[in-house]
């Protein structure tokens, strides 16, 4: 089994010096870690199960399953598309997997057709299910920049990577009452994050001048 220690910035670096608390959370048979908060996950060999070293508190997980069904009588590669969901590690370590053995291709396809369902399993026997999301591409290479692709995503839904941890600023932010009217909570800082990751190219360039004219 292959082992990566993950420090949030670079692959293969120990945890940052002070965490204390961290979990190994494990890939099932068949299962790829693709990208963790951000960054593209590569190890130096292949192995059926990969596991990474994560900090207490909540991560950002790519994944995706690959792995041999039955077509007939031959045996081919089902591969799925991405799938992206939060995990909030507490020490425990876990092995991510999907809620079902998958045999057959149209087994398989059915299966992701419907949508799957990610699951953290516990050595105590606990099982968590994981709300996951597909990731979805434009194009004959749409996954060949993965995290091109998760940067999309995250600043379409107010995601950001703050001291380690991934957060949605959405959910921080955006207060909505028994009536179902949302109104603006938090910090200032907290708020100029939120419209920062939901900026376009042009229009970070454009607030970073504006702040460079405050000062």
């Amino acid at each position: 089994m292959k082992q990566l220690k993950w420090a949030g910035l670079a692959l293969g670096v120990t945890l940052l010096s002070g965490v204390a608390q961290a979990a190994t959370i494990t890939s099932a048979r068949g299962v790829e870690f693709l990208v963790i908060d951000g960054t593209e996950v590569e190890f130096d060999s292949w192995a059926p199960q990969q596991s990474v070293e994560l900090s207490d508190g909540t991560h950002q997980l790519v994944m995706r399953y690959e792995g041999e069904v039955k077509r007939g009588s031959k045996d081919v590669v089902f591969t799925s598309r991405p799938y992206i969901f939060e995990i909030n590690v507490d020490g425990r370590d876990a092995t991510l997997n999907i809620d079902t053995n998958l045999r057959v291709h149209s087994q398989a396809t059915n299966y992701f057709a419907s949508g799957p369902q990610w699951q953290a399993e516990f050595e105590s026997g606990e099982v968590m299910p994981l709300n996951a999301t597909e990731l979805k591409g434009d194009g004959f290479a749409a996954y060949a920049d993965m995290e091109a692709l998760v940067a999309d995503y995250n600043r379409a839904n107010g995601i950001i990577f703050d001291q380690g941890e991934s957060k949605n600023l959405n959910d921080v932010l955006v207060e909505v009452d028994e009536e179902g009217k949302a109104s603006i909570k938090g910090d200032a800082l907290s708020q100029l994050k939120l419209w920062y990751t939901k900026a376009s190219d042009q229009e970070r360039k454009s607030f970073r001048r504006w702040i460079i004219d405050q000062e």
